[in-house]
This record gives C-alpha cells, sequence and structure tokens, in this order.
C-alpha cells in the first residue's frame, strides 16, 4: 500500500491495541509485544518511535539488526499478544506457544495470523537518560516492587512498507 495513505487511531494503536515488535532476519529475529509507540515523520522520513527495555531478549536482536517490523492483531490474538509479553525467546519458543505462524519477508519477520504489519528499517537508537526524566516518568523505573529498571532505549525505524492495512 503507499504509506501516505495510512491511517490509525494514534492513541490508542499501541496502547490499548498492542503490537508484536520483532527484529531480525529469518534465521536470527526475536518479537515481544509492545505497548508503548507512536507514528510520525521524522527527517522527511514516515517513522515509527518505539522503546526497547535492554533486559528483554529483543533488545539484543534490535540492536544487532537494522529489519524490523510492528504487526498488530485482532482482539482474538490478545492471550497469544500475552505471551509474547510476559515470555522470554531466550526459554520458550513464543510462537508456538502462542500458535502464531512466522512469516519471513525480504526484509523482516512478521505473523501470518497480524491484520497489519509495518516494515521498517531502523534509523537510531540511543538509552533514554533517566536522570531528565520528568517526575511523572520515574515510577516506571524506581521500583514499583521491583528492582529498579534501567532506562528503555528509544528506536526510530523508518516505515518502508505496510502490509495487509485497510485504509
Amino acid at each position: 500500500m503507499n504509506i501516505s495513505d495510512y491511517t490509525t487511531h494514534p492513541f490508542t494503536k499501541f496502547d490499548k491495541d498492542w503490537a508484536i515488535l520483532t527484529a531480525g532476519i529469518k534465521d536470527d529475529f526475536n518479537s515481544m509485544t509492545i505497548s508503548w509507540g507512536g507514528m510520525g515523520t521524522l527527517w522527511n522520513k514516515p517513522v515509527v518511535f518505539l522503546f526497547v527495555k535492554p533486559t528483554r531478549y529483543t533488545y539484543e536482536f534490535v540492536k544487532k539488526h537494522d529489519e524490523i517490523t510492528v504487526s498488530f492483531y485482532d482482539a482474538k490474538y490478545k492471550k497469544a499478544l500475552g505471551i509474547f509479553g510476559s515470555k522470554s525467546g531466550r526459554d520458550i519458543d513464543k510462537a508456538k506457544t502462542a500458535g502464531l505462524t512466522p512469516k519471513f519477508l525480504n526484509n523482516g519477520v512478521t505473523y501470518e495470523e497480524a491484520a497489519e504489519t509495518i516494515v521498517c528499517k531502523k534509523l537510531f537508537m540511543q538509552q533514554l537518560d533517566k536522570d531528565k526524566f520528568p517526575e511523572i516518568a520515574l515510577p516506571f523505573y524506581n521500583g514499583r516492587g521491583e528492582k529498579e529498571m534501567p532506562p528503555h532505549y528509544f528506536v526510530v525505524a523508518e516505515v518502508t512498507d505496510i502490509i495487509d492495512a485497510v485504509v
């Protein structure tokens, strides 16, 4: 589809619907559920903005590979997205456990069950500086019953294709 024809609900797409972020290529990829992100224009390119914890296994693949997909699913896959968000690819085959089927693209990996997939090329990645966070952000990193969490990495990826989206 023509990327400029794509429309969506920007304030619910990640937060309420969730997405699966997949980084890597056919023989070397990992996926996780994300609920923080956005879409827009940066450096005259259509982009997605993503946030990845360095403690997540998928972070290693985002760091290593430029190929990234962000895929969205119908509500009936919410349980599968829960598995991708709560289990580690270090320990289990998340796709098999969740009942999703990897779909290999020329420039990334998504899943057959995705309602739409945004295919991207990583442009930029940098860890957020916790010392510069506003007060509202600190509770997400200062414990909440867990040990202190390192700040997310901010990832900017150029949208190169959108697959199966309804315009």
